[in-house]
């Protein structure tokens, strides 16, 4: 399902929350670590202080609202915060569109990856010693103990050091400014702060790989690469600037591998897959220059990866409209795995491009027989539906996938396009608000269900339900407020 966003990109989040590495352990079992950290960062504070900052990258970045990639992600997250100690949190994952190496991790379980990870990253387990670190940072707490050491540095309160963050999340140059104004610590201070917290985040992850079955020697090598590509780079990228990889860091994560059971892991279809798609559309290259990577990689491939690179072939098609060369690399893969959600994504691209909408349905009711609460599948019936003009049964279905996803813009922003194609402004107005409210702009929201609540009939259940909302989003535009001051 093709929904693409564009955002202006700020890589000041990353510059900001890394220096001061974010993440937790045992929150119950924490030792004190001053009054400010204890009093004021509660998990449950750090839980709405991350819903905040989420909610301001949705409107600053340009996460990537892929469905099958957000699965994917999310999938192999789940699958390590499974294995990792002390979580105390829950935990969302999610992709940043940027060909820059990075990731990120700030309060309330939130971690963010760079697209451009996919291109440097070799096998799954490279990308999830990546996650992994970044899970250790939130499981142990990094970023609220690094505030904590500077308010004890400062006669600022830890109100006002997360106001400065929030600050420079809405607002760079008034974040950069708050921020050098709450930052009195030395800086040979900070730095060794960090590279504590860099060497625990490592520790810490390889257990958490180990454990979920990745191969431990996959976060040095991937360290190594890093420093060996960069060495000598005047710009080295986000991701050895906020993650500096000294000799001492690298020697120390290989000496720690080698202490685990060593195991061959077996190739990832699905990370492959995934690494397809981030290529054929998320790298911003033209499909020539695409094209020509696949069949580079192709010459080399062995029968199982050259699977993921045809895939990735068949998209670079379906986006330049060259719809027969696309299926042909696609209809065999799909009939060999009919529940690939992959191929049925890219199947019903490739349908809704041709105009075949009977045979995307008819595939993905079949897949759903199966999986009846897979977002990915829900989301492609409900395009299908949009795009064939049939906007009864597609807001009647998306009614249901944005009640049980309500953070998912891709449903939000079908529902939006199905009233407004069937002419019900108010359920439009309604749809657009909650996109609004889920990047942190309250205003337009509130004003949105206001106009909404006007055009319905007076004394209404709908204008119940919308009078209602308004009623939220005044009491959360308030709290958000609260947060920055």
């Amino acid at each position: 399902m093709q929904l693409f966003k564009k955002a202006t990109t700020s890589l000041l989040i990353a510059s900001l929350v890394l220096t001061s590495p974010v993440m937790a352990t045992s929150y119950s079992d924490l030792p004190e670590i001053g009054t400010a950290a204890a009093g004021t960062l509660t998990v449950e504070k750090e839980i709405e202080y991350g819903d905040a900052y989420m909610r301001m990258l949705r409107g600053s970045q340009p996460i990537v609202n892929d469905p099958v990639l957000s699965e994917y992600i999310s999938s192999l997250g789940a699958s390590l915060v499974a294995n990792a100690n002390d979580v105390k949190t829950p935990f969302e994952f999610f992709l940043i569109r940027n060909r820059d190496i990075n990731a990120f991790a700030f309060f309330g379980g939130h971690v963010a990856l760079h697209t451009g990870l996919f291109l440097h990253a070799q096998s799954e387990s490279e990308l999830a010693s990546v996650v992994a670190h970044e899970i250790a940072h939130l499981t142990q707490r990094h970023l609220a103990r690094a505030m904590e050491d500077q308010a004890r540095k400062t006669p600022l309160t830890m109100a006002a050091l997360v106001g400065s963050l929030m600050l420079a999340i809405a607002a760079p140059q008034a974040g950069i400014a708050a921020a050098q104004a709450t930052t009195a610590a030395s800086i040979q201070s900070q730095i060794n702060y960090t590279r504590s917290n860099e060497k625990e985040a490592d520790r810490i992850g390889l257990e958490t790989l180990s454990r979920s079955g990745f191969d431990v020697n996959a976060m040095p090598v991937f360290f190594t690469r890093m420093a060996d590509q960069y060495r000598f780079a005047s710009k080295p990228p986000q991701f050895l600037l906020t993650h500096p990889l000294p000799d001492s860091r690298i020697t120390d994560s290989r000496s720690r591998a080698q202490q685990y059971p060593q195991h061959t892991v077996p190739l990832s279809p699905e990370y492959h897959l995934a690494r397809a798609r981030v290529v054929a559309r998320f790298t911003g290259i033209d499909s020539t220059a695409a094209l020509d990577w696949f069949n580079r990689q192709l010459n080399k491939a062995s029968p199982a990866r050259a699977q993921s690179l045809n895939y990735g072939k068949a998209l670079v098609y379906i986006d330049s409209r060259q719809f027969d060369k696309a299926g042909e690399l696609l209809t065999p893969l799909y009939k060999a795995q009919p529940n690939n959600r992959f191929y049925l994504d890219a199947m019903t691209d490739l349908d809704v491009a041709q105009k075949q909408y009977d045979a995307a349905l008819k595939r993905l009711d079949k897949a759903l027989a199966s999986q009846p609460n897979n977002a990915v599948l829900l989301l492609n019936r409900d395009y299908v539906l949009v795009k064939a003009g049939r906007y009864e049964e597609a807001i009647k279905g998306l009614v249901k996938v944005t009640h049980r996803f309500p953070t998912n813009t891709n449903g939000w922003s079908l529902l939006q396009e199905a009233y407004d194609s069937k002419g019900v402004r108010h359920g439009a107005l309604a749809a657009q608000a909650e996109l609004y409210a889920l990047q942190g702009r309250w205003h337009k929201a509130i004003n949105n269900y206001t106009q909404a609540s006007q055009l319905v009939e007076l004394g209404s259940l709908d204008q119940a339900r919308y009078d209602a909302r308004i009623d939220q989003l005044r009491a959360q535009e308030a709290r958000f407020a609260e947060m920055q001051r």
